[in-house]
């Protein structure tokens, strides 16, 4: 930090287990992660590239080397792992990991159908040479899977070898651990983190106010995701008291009731 502050929360250091920021890539170009690199990196921990835009990136070896070069986990989207599964394509998608040197997968099926089972089978199988980032949750804002489900789902795949379980909320904000409205299922929440480690999931919450609800209730070191890009360094404000929605979260009482 440029200045030096009391009372800032105790952010854990890079290379982080906890208090993670994954930023959705959805089409920057190689300038443009340079830039983003050179204003971001410290407060960004894993690149996701997008649903399919990686089958149209230009120049998708180099942008992928800018980020594992900046020390970033990087991995493409679960919707294009879908894409390959549905269209029968397994091995294919794992000749693309390898292609491009990719050691980290997101596995998930919130666009297709796929047997419970099945899914934990790729996770085991996957797991033994990639680092797999599993999703839960649809993508279809009138499905709603209870809470028992959500967490019966998680611990089963992070059995199966899961590093960390995603719940879903789409680049929207408006499915999954969210309702149309963008508002967060805060007893779907509580009841996922009776079971479930806080450490172990990421939240996906691109809206300000998401991220500000899962901060306030979790602390500065929750993980979230689906972060766009531009606000990697706001978000790392709200996690650290620095904007007005956690401005008191983080000071002791005696400087609150000044």
């Amino acid at each position: 930090m440029n200045f030096n502050l009391e009372n800032i929360p105790n952010r854990s250091k890079k290379p982080r287990k906890d208090g993670l920021t994954m930023v959705m890539d959805k089409g920057l170009s190689l300038r443009g992660v340079e830039d983003f690199l050179s204003t971001s990196l410290d407060y960004i921990d894993i690149v996701k590239l997008g649903f399919g835009t990686s089958v149209l990136t230009k120049n998708l070896s180099e942008k992928i080397n800018l980020y594992k070069e900046a020390g970033l986990k990087i991995y493409l989207g679960g919707t294009l792992f879908e894409i390959f599964i549905i269209r029968n394509q397994y091995k294919h998608f794992q000749d693309i990991l390898y292609k491009y040197g990719l050691d980290t997968i997101e596995i998930s099926d919130g666009s297709i159908h796929l047997e419970h089972t099945k899914k934990c089978e790729y996770i085991y199988e996957l797991s033994k040479k990639f680092t797999v980032i599993s999703e839960v949750g649809s993508k279809e804002s009138n499905k709603v899977i209870p809470p028992y489900k959500w967490i019966e789902m998680m611990q089963k795949e992070l059995d199966a070898g899961s590093w960390k379980v995603v719940a879903e909320a789409r680049e929207g904000g408006n499915v999954g651990v969210f309702r149309n409205s963008g508002e967060v299922r805060s007893d779907l929440v509580d009841e996922i983190l009776t079971k479930i480690p806080k450490n172990k999931i990421i939240w996906e919450a691109p809206k300000k106010n998401q991220q500000v609800w899962f901060i306030k209730l979790l602390g500065s070191d929750v993980n979230l995701g689906n972060i766009d890009a531009h606000e990697a360094i706001p978000l790392e404000c709200l996690r650290l008291g620095l904007r007005g929605d956690t401005f008191f979260d983080f000071l002791p009482e005696n400087i609150k009731k000044c």
